[in-house]
């Protein structure tokens, strides 16, 4: 594929993107086109505002849009590194009758991560 036909394919999909959101987003174009270019860029994105200004449900609806997997990490006093990474988790194994150690995957692990 050329440029060319890349350019434009990313600028269709860019369209398409934002105009799904414009769906569930009203009123927020510029903070859209900014993670937009946070996205393509590969870079990260600090949204900050008052409450109520929708942007939990920016971001998920962005990663609904995206089909990217979503998780939020709500920070409080008693937030543990575990609760970022994940942990190892013993469950019995109903084949063997044994207890097993199986890793539980924290939100760290998502595509997209939304840190409040």
């Amino acid at each position: 594929m050329t440029d060319a036909k890349q350019a434009e394919r990313l600028v269709f999909d860019y369209q398409g993107i934002t105009k799904e959101l414009a769906r569930f987003i009203v009123g927020q174009t510029d903070v859209i086109e900014q993670l937009m270019i946070a996205i393509l860029a590969r870079g990260h994105c600090l949204l900050e505002g008052v409450p109520g200004l929708a942007k939990t449900a920016m971001v998920r609806s962005l990663s609904e849009v995206m089909q990217l997997t979503f998780r939020r990490i709500q920070f409080t006093p008693d937030l543990m590194p575990a609760d970022l990474t994940g942990a190892d988790i013993i469950q019995d194994d109903p084949t063997t009758g044994q207890r097993r150690l199986v890793f539980k995957k924290g939100p760290i692990f998502a595509q997209m991560i939304l840190a409040d």
